[in-house]
């Protein structure tokens, strides 16, 4: 076994015995659950037995969890980076991406764009949190105020766009993946 399979084995381990606590289990538990005996589990968690895959597979199930993430040793930056669009008065900080859902924290510093063309439409559903400032809300023919504190949720298939009013205006915002392409695209 190569440092990296012992390293990733033992993060295996880590994971399982954390999940399983984070839950409020005991050993007994979670054997119930994945239809392992409590000593084999102990063992498993401390290193004195290698896992098969039919029991990463049982365990992974009881525990709510994929393979993937049991098994996942990516070493990606902690660090949240702002990306920043310029022209389009917008810097985004993609706190999570998961498959078809997006949450960003995103500074507006320009107003809600306007005239032919600037309202667009996709398939889904968008929320945003004002987490400070003003944010004007563009929906088919309606202009709508979301002041800090509040929230707005709408069907994307409305035309809409939205912006600034008064100074900059920070968001929290949760958008399926269309809405992802549509509000936190690069700019070009």
């Amino acid at each position: 076994m190569t440092q990296e399979d012992e390293d990733l084995d033992v993060l295996v381990r880590k994971r399982i015995r954390g999940l399983r606590v984070a839950m409020g289990w005991s050993l007994d538990d979670l054997a119930a659950r994945c239809y392992l005996s409590p000593s084999t589990l102990s063992r498993i968690e401390t290193g004195h037995r290698r896992i098969s895959l039919d029991q990463l597979t049982a365990i992974a199930r009881a525990l709510g969890a994929t393979l993937d993430q049991l098994v996942e040793s990516a070493t990606d930056d902690v660090i949240i980076r702002p990306q920043h669009h310029a022209a389009r008065g917008l810097t985004t900080w993609m706190l999570k991406r998961d498959p078809g859902v997006t949450v960003a924290r995103l500074r507006l510093t320009e107003p809600a764009p306007t005239g032919s063309g600037a309202l667009k439409a996709h398939p889904g559903q968008d929320w945003f949190t004002v987490l400070s400032g003003t944010v004007v809300l563009l929906l088919g023919d309606r202009r709508i105020v979301v002041e800090e504190g509040q929230a707005a949720e709408f069907s994307t298939m409305v035309p809409h766009a939205f912006g600034a009013q008064g100074g900059p205006a920070e968001i929290l915002g949760i958008f399926d993946h269309d809405g992802q392409r549509t509000h936190l695209r690069s700019a070009h």
